[in-house]
């Protein structure tokens, strides 16, 4: 952090400290790039914590689910290893995230999983939640089907940068062999 000007240093700061939930000490590859833009980092960290957190009215397992399709639908390596390895911490198995890859369709989703995956889907690719699939999110509710179109739209954005500003793997990760493909 030596070659920051200031404004980059006091916005990573946080991030450095070992108690940060974020990094833990360490900060990541995505906001060592975003800080060369440090009210924006500022104002999408806010943005980012209300979609990541208990606001976020979608359980924690399904949340990572849509962004892991979400991030394997925009072709981001970063953003799927990152999520692959949240998603495992939030209960998702190897099995699951396998599936996540090949779709709502695959045998072993509920109803709600499938309608899920499929709203990521029809997001990623057609920027609409069809009324079939709207209707068949109905268990989430008002805010849950509103929290779900947040989290596909931030994570389509998050892939985005992601993948245009070159932002390379954490130390440690993996990137999946089927983005090779």
């Amino acid at each position: 952090m030596e070659r920051l000007d200031e404004a980059q240093a006091d916005v990573l700061a946080p991030f450095a400290d070992p108690a940060n939930k974020v990094g833990g000490g360490r900060v990541l590859n995505i906001f060592r790039t975003l800080a060369h833009a440090p009210k924006a980092l500022t104002a999408f960290l806010g943005w980012g914590n209300y979609v990541l957190s208990r606001r976020n009215s979608l359980p924690e397992r399904e949340r990572e689910m849509v962004i892991l399709r979400t991030g394997w639908l925009c072709k981001s390596g970063y953003e799927f290893a990152q999520h692959t390895r949240i998603g495992k911490a939030c209960g998702l198995t190897e099995e699951e995230i396998a599936r996540i890859k090949a779709g709502p369709d695959v045998p072993g989703w509920t109803a709600i999983e499938s309608a899920m995956l499929r709203a990521a889907d029809e997001l990623v690719t057609g920027h609409f939640v069809s009324n079939e699939t709207w209707a068949a999110l109905a268990p989430l509710g008002d805010k849950g089907r509103m929290d779900l179109v947040f989290t596909v739209g931030q994570y389509t954005q998050v892939s985005m940068m992601l993948n245009s500003f070159g932002i390379q793997l954490e130390h440690g990760d993996m990137a999946d062999p089927d983005f090779a493909r």
